[in-house]
């Protein structure tokens, strides 16, 4: 019987179907700003000891990429939550510190609180602030912004989560003194191959809801970039579906969680690149036994909704949410709820 999708048919829907217009969106706003040219001015990472790439829930998991690319250059990036910089590291705010802030409405309560504090500082560190919201205090306060130019957004982060990783990529090659041009050459796909992948939306929900079956536990996993897609994965699928979601690298997974592994339990792997792939192919392989359902998530998978377009690296992260996003539609289909509807919560957190 085929799949009810009408549960389905909402703003969160609608700002799923919608990313390739802000990816689009997203590069001509990438291609006609001057901020890049302002960060090779004036922030050269040879001023700095340190490289802080700091955000809250997916504006935190979308800096994956971007610290592995930095590291490859030979600079030093440290991965911080937000709410941890400003409680527990506040002494890394000095000039000696690049910080990349991310916040798609740049008004979260923790990164207003990293601006104040840094302002009270007064020689603190140098703010690069990456949001969606010119008007906000991100974009404001810090020393550059980068805007991501999305769009509105209604629920859940779909639609800014890829437009944030288009500027991430960008932002790396300004910082790594790489050919910004041929980076954006790269970048300038994206939006008609995710506009290709989502024409099947509806078949891709209906597959991963048949592979779902009864699953009560999700665990979605990967290692180097693909630990973007695994964690923000899992992250939505919490807010989206209120399902119980886990999103870790693969390695971890094999350090305790493998243990929970039975039917019931659903394990998406990201394949990733082919450093990666073959030990992930081996912890599909090692799953299989368990009696838990796993699938990889690759461009040669035997499952429709599963297999990712072969595209360029700065581009695969991008690719990687989208499963994770039909699984997000399959499991509020079959359980008869629209996603992305929040009821503790809000679009913008502006509590600690």
């Amino acid at each position: 019987m085929p799949l009810n999708l009408e549960a389905v048919r909402g703003p969160y829907l609608d700002d799923l179907l919608h990313q390739p217009e802000a990816l689009a969106a997203t590069w001509n706003a990438l291609r006609e700003t001057d901020a890049f040219a302002r960060i090779v001015q004036a922030c050269p990472p040879s001023r700095f000891d340190r490289i802080v790439l700091t955000g809250m829930g997916g504006s935190f998991h979308v800096l994956h990429p971007l610290a592995i690319e930095l590291a490859a250059h030979g600079l030093t990036p440290l991965l911080l939550e937000t709410s941890e910089l400003i409680h527990f590291y506040p002494g890394l705010l000095t000039p000696a510190t690049l910080v990349i802030a991310i916040s798609q409405s740049g008004q979260s309560a923790e990164t207003v609180r990293l601006l104040d504090l840094n302002t009270d500082l007064k020689a603190g560190a140098t703010i690069i602030g990456v949001t969606n919201t010119p008007a906000s205090p991100l974009a404001a306060r810090g020393q550059i912004a980068v805007l991501t130019a999305a769009g509105s957004e209604h629920s859940v982060s779909c639609k800014t989560y890829v437009s944030t990783l288009l500027a991430l990529s960008a932002l790396a090659s300004a910082l790594t003194g790489s050919d910004m041009a041929a980076r954006l050459r790269d970048l300038e796909p994206a939006a008609s191959i995710v506009e290709s992948w989502l024409r099947d939306w509806q078949s891709h929900a209906e597959e991963f809801a048949g592979l779902l079956g009864d699953t009560r536990d999700v665990f979605l996993v990967g290692r180097g970039p693909s630990l973007a897609a695994a964690s923000a994965g899992a992250l939505i699928l919490k807010e989206s579906t209120r399902t119980h979601a886990e999103g870790m690298s693969s390695a971890a997974f094999r350090h305790g969680p493998f243990e929970v592994l039975e039917p019931g339990v659903f394990v998406g792997i990201f394949a990733g690149d082919a450093t990666a792939r073959p030990l992930n192919q081996r912890l599909l392989a090692d799953i299989e036994p368990t009696g838990a359902t796993a699938v990889l998530f690759s461009s040669d998978s035997p499952h429709a909704a599963c297999r990712l377009p072969q595209v360029s690296a700065p581009l695969l992260p991008i690719v990687e949410i989208l499963p994770a996003q039909m699984l997000t539609l399959a499991v509020a289909a079959l359980r008869h709820h629209q996603p992305g509807r929040f009821r503790w919560s809000g679009k913008i957190t502006v509590v600690e």
